[in-house]
């Protein structure tokens, strides 16, 4: 399975961007497929995700009320919509996926296997 994220860029601040990542497959019903962030120096810090099964999203607490995850029902795509964008959330943003994710370790890196290429947000001040 392979991910493709896409949809970074430059803003400005209170800008809005929209992320994208395409699974090549999908691998099971437990499907899980998440965002994660790192910016220069820091840890990869979990975002949002989606289950498959049930439909289910998470995002990080102090992200609500700025961004939203979705999915594309026709494809094994998911969705970052981030709105009221900061300087603090740049960084580069990466796409994970799971087909065995167990529900204690949907926050953590290490909850995922595949992993796709960054997508770099700036924001400017």
């Amino acid at each position: 399975v392979q991910l493709q994220a896409s949809g970074g860029g430059l803003v400005q601040t209170w800008d809005s961007l929209r992320l994208s990542c395409a699974a090549s497959s999908r691998t099971s019903s437990r499907w899980v497929m998440a965002w994660f962030r790192q910016a220069p120096g820091k840890e990869r810090e979990f975002v949002s995700a989606y289950r498959w099964d049930g439909g289910y999203t998470y995002l990080a607490e102090s992200l609500k009320g700025r961004f939203t995850v979705s999915r594309d029902t026709a494809e094994n795509t998911i969705f970052l919509q981030m709105n009221s964008l900061k300087p603090e959330d740049t960084a580069a943003y990466y796409c994970a996926a799971s087909s065995r994710i167990i529900l204690s370790n949907l926050r953590r890196p290490e909850g995922y296997a595949i992993w796709g290429q960054g997508t770099q947000v700036t924001v400017s001040s």
